[in-house]
C-alpha cells in the first residue's frame, strides 16, 4: 500500500477540519517515513540480539573446551589414582586371604585411596591423585 493509495483513503476525513487536517496530514507523513526508518531499527536490533546468541555461546563453547583440555592434560594425576584404587582392592584381598593385621601401603607418587568391604565379599576401592579421584569395585563369588 504506497503512499498515495493511504492518503486518498483518509482524504476524505480530512476535509472535515482544516486545522486538524493540516496537523494530522502531518503526523500521517511522518508515520510514513518512520515506518521506513524502523525497519533499519528492526534490522539493527535483530543484528544485535544474533550477534549476542553468538557471543554467549562462543562463550559457553570456550569454557567447556577449557574444562575437557584440563581433563585431558591430567592424564599423569589420572593413571596415578587409577593404580592407588587397583593397590587399595589388592591390599585388602591380601587382607581377607593372608593377614588380617597388615598395614596400609605407603604411596611414594602423593596418590591415596580408601577402601570399603560390603558384606565381605564386594570391595570398593577410590585412589586419587590431586583433582584426579578413580574407582574400582570388586565382588567374590
Amino acid at each position: 500500500m504506497d503512499f498515495q493509495v493511504k492518503f486518498k483513503i483518509l482524504f476524505p476525513y480530512l476535509k472535515s477540519k482544516t486545522k486538524f487536517k493540516i496537523s494530522f496530514l502531518n503526523k500521517f507523513i511522518a508515520l510514513c517515513y518512520n515506518k521506513n526508518m524502523s525497519k533499519g531499527q528492526v534490522m539493527l536490533l535483530t543484528v544485535l540480539v544474533i550477534g549476542g546468541l553468538l557471543l554467549g555461546a562462543s562463550a559457553i563453547a570456550g569454557l567447556m573446551m577449557v574444562y575437557q583440555l584440563r581433563q585431558a592434560s591430567d592424564v599423569v594425576n589420572s593413571t596415578k589414582a587409577i593404580f592407588a584404587a587397583d593397590t587399595g582392592i589388592e591390599w585388602e584381598l591380601y587382607r581377607m586371604f593372608k593377614n588380617s593385621n597388615y598395614a596400609k601401603p605407603v604411596m611414594t607418587n602423593q596418590a591415596d585411596f580408601s577402601t570399603t568391604v560390603y558384606g565381605g565379599n564386594t570391595v570398593k576401592s577410590i585412589g586419587s591423585s590431586n583433582r584426579s579421584s578413580r574407582a574400582f569395585e570388586m565382588t567374590l563369588q
